[in-house]
């Protein structure tokens, strides 16, 4: 497969888009499942994990970064005559759920509100929280819980909020 249009200044030629839609496609078959992969493009340079429809906007708005013509952080599998120059990358930055993150955020912002059993097994006074706070966390909670569109189940409400945020 040529990856020739990888230099291709014109981003909206034939090319390059046909280009996108075989490395959208190779990334796919070359990791079953996933969700969200490396972005190869200009910005995110292979750093940044987006969703495999992000990654294809990205190509098209950014480029791809023009040197990246082995696709070794996506499945390619290097030769023995390239792999001698080329890095290695052992640690590969798992896949963490989105709304995992943000109840982990919460508890981090709200530490109190549950109670933790210390180790002989007595229960930890919770610190008091006035009803603010209180009604502050509820909220949160609800958002955290609230799927952003009826039948999704990949993103809350908040969630979407804190991913809105974060790529602005």
């Amino acid at each position: 497969m040529s990856r020739r249009w990888i230099q291709n200044p014109n981003r909206c030629e034939d090319e390059y888009l046909d280009g996108i839609e075989d490395f959208i496609e190779f990334a796919r078959r070359h990791n079953p499942g996933a969700t969200r992969i490396r972005c190869p493009c200009r910005r995110c340079n292979n750093t940044l994990w987006e969703t495999i429809e992000n990654v294809g906007f990205h190509l098209v708005r950014n480029g791809m970064v023009e040197t990246y013509s082995i696709w070794n952080l996506h499945g390619e599998q290097l030769d023995n005559a390239s792999s001698s120059n080329a890095t290695r990358v052992d640690n590969i930055e798992p896949i963490v759920d989105p709304n995992e993150q943000v109840m982990d955020i919460i508890n981090d912002a709200f530490p109190f509100a549950s109670t933790n059993i210390n180790q002989e097994g007595e229960d930890d006074m919770p610190t008091p929280m006035d009803s603010a706070e209180f009604e502050q966390y509820e909220q949160l909670l609800k958002s955290a819980n609230q799927e952003l569109y009826p039948g999704c189940e990949s993103f809350s409400v908040l969630t979407a909020i804190v991913e809105l945020m974060h790529g602005k």
